[in-house]
Parts: structure tokens; C-alpha cells; sequence
């Protein structure tokens, strides 16, 4: 089983508003939802480019929000993915702050949202003291795996959904994948079963199916069961995110190599990384808009599942 950190870029924005009503239970007196948000991804890799390279398993967002007083704010939301803890986390952290102040002078408020298993890992404050100067920095925190998982079920906030299916990751460490879908498929039934919108119900799907990949033949069985209980896939948001980070993924191997690569190397690079990070051939058949069969085809030439 592996878990895929990297869908929280998604899952953050499609979710956002539901992530601020999470952790401010007066968002809505607070914030001004109704004139939407601003995802600055690009502005954040601007500010920190000697990332780009280092083998991190992190992922940041910074976000533009607006008060309902009409002033504007900014937000910087840290997910920490790492599956061990960090011990300069906290400078990370601090960096991440004064880089983002210096640059847009606002105000700013973080938050570390900690998805690793050390229990003990909870960093909230840096401080560097020397010769009669001291600073302090304090940060929110949200640790995951302290999470108590009935109290996630029984709220009817959407990013619960999201905690729960971290949650669970962390929590079955040794649980089998058969297990596994079974746990997975029940946390579905209660999400369909709930009052949110359909458009929210097939994020957070989406975000159920691919968080946690399972092997090549247990996905095939999730996949079966699924189908038989909504009697439909979902071809949404983290889809298309996967489907971006494969065709990416294609193209790079191919700058490596020194290819110059054509439409038809580029279209089975995108299948071949599509398939690679657990997408069904259903699914990849309607967004490359090939038969099913075509993309079985490419897939058996390429010795692919």
C-alpha cells in the first residue's frame, strides 16, 4: 500500500472553504467566502526555488483570502507529509514566514497539518535566542494520527472526510489490503449516504480511491466493488491532477533520455504514468478519449496490467 501526499495540492483547493470552517468554527463570521480564494503555488515556488530539486515529501500551499471587514489576508497552510519526524521543521517553518512577509507585508496565520506516525513528533514554536536577543515564532498544528476517529465520523464538515481517509492510512499500518478495502468502502457508503453535494461527494471520492493505491489485482477488486455499489465512476478533479503529473512525468523521462517526444510517445507516456499511479483503463479511456480497448491494446504492448 502506498499512500500518494501529493493530492493534498488538490484536495485543498476543492475543498478549501470546507478546510477554513474545520479549524475556525466562526470562518464564516471571519471570512469573506462569497468572493472566493486565490491559490499563489507559483508565487510560493518563486520565494523558495532551491526546493525544487531536494527529495521533500511535503506540501505547501499559500492561499489569498479576504475578511468579511474587507480587508485582505493571507493564509499560509504547511502540510507536513513526512513519515518521519523533521528536526529542523520549525526553522522550515519560520522561513516559510518571514519570506512571505518580507515579500507581501500582510499578515499571515500557518498551518502544519502533521501526517506522519511519530506521535511524539509535534513541533508548534522555533525559537533562536543570542546575546540578549530572542525570537519567538508559534505556528498552528494538526497532528493526524492523534485524531479521534468516531469524532471525525460524526461531523458533517467535508475536509472530516479527508482526516478520516489519513487517518485510516496511518492507523492500519499492518492491516491487510483486503481489509483495507473493506474500511475504505464503508467510509464511501457513509459519504454517500450524507447530505453534501454530489460535486463534493465525487471530490472526496476521488480523494478515498487514490490516497492509499492498493496492488494491481486488489485495485481491480476496489474498482469492481465500487462500481457495483455507486454503478458509476468518477472522473473528477484528482483525476485530472493525476493524469497532469503523468503526462509531466512522460515528458521528463524523455528530457532525460534526450527524446524529442511526439504526440504518440507523449499519449503512451501519459497512459503508461496514468495506469502507474492507479488509474482504471475507464477512466484514462475517457480522458485521453480512446476506447477502452485501445488503451488495453497499448497497455498489453507495453507489458502493463
Amino acid at each position: 500500500m502506498k499512500r500518494d501526499d501529493t493530492l493534498w495540492k488538490a484536495i485543498l483547493e476543492d475543498v478549501f472553504e470546507d478546510f477554513l470552517r474545520f479549524f475556525y468554527p466562526d470562518a464564516d463570521e471571519i471570512f469573506d467566502m462569497a468572493r472566493g480564494f486565490e491559490f499563489l503555488d507559483k508565487e510560493l515556488e518563486d520565494l523558495f526555488p532551491e526546493m525544487e530539486n531536494e527529495n521533500i515529501r511535503y506540501v505547501d500551499k499559500l492561499v489569498k483570502v479576504w475578511l468579511k471587514d474587507g480587508t485582505e489576508e493571507w493564509i499560509l497552510i504547511h502540510i507536513e507529509v513526512q513519515g518521519t519526524a523533521q528536526k529542523l521543521f520549525e526553522e522550515r517553518m519560520f522561513t516559510y514566514f518571514y519570506r512571505i512577509r518580507d515579500k507581501y507585508k500582510r499578515k499571515i496565520t500557518a498551518w502544519a497539518i502533521l501526517t506522519d506516525r511519530n506521535k511524539k513528533f509535534l513541533p508548534k514554536e522555533y525559537i533562536e535566542a543570542y546575546l540578549g536577543t530572542k525570537l519567538s515564532y508559534q505556528f498552528n498544528t494538526y497532528k493526524v494520527i492523534n485524531q479521534d476517529e468516531m469524532g471525525l465520523r460524526k461531523m458533517e464538515n467535508p475536509f472530516s472526510i479527508v482526516i478520516l481517509t489519513v487517518l485510516l492510512a496511518l492507523k492500519k499500518p499492518n492491516t491487510s489490503e483486503t481489509e483495507l478495502i473493506d474500511l475504505k468502502m464503508n467510509l464511501i457508503k457513509e459519504l454517500l449516504n450524507s447530505q453534501m453535494s454530489k460535486e463534493k461527494i465525487r471530490t472526496l471520492m476521488n480523494f478515498l480511491k487514490y490516497y492509499v493505491r492498493f496492488s494491481k489485482e486488489n485495485s481491480i477488486i476496489f474498482e469492481e466493488k465500487l462500481e457495483q455499489f455507486t454503478g458509476k465512476t468518477y472522473p473528477m478533479g484528482i483525476e485530472q491532477f493525476l493524469l497532469q503529473r503523468a503526462e509531466n512525468q512522460g515528458i521528463a523521462k524523455g528530457e532525460k533520455r534526450g527524446e524529442k517526444r511526439g504526440d504518440d510517445n507523449r499519449l503512451k507516456d501519459v497512459i503508461r504514468n496514468s495506469r502507474e499511479n492507479g488509474l482504471s483503463i475507464e477512466v484514462i479511456a475517457k480522458i485521453v478519449q480512446l476506447s477502452t480497448e485501445k488503451v488495453r491494446q497499448i497497455l498489453d504492448k507495453m507489458g502493463i496490467e
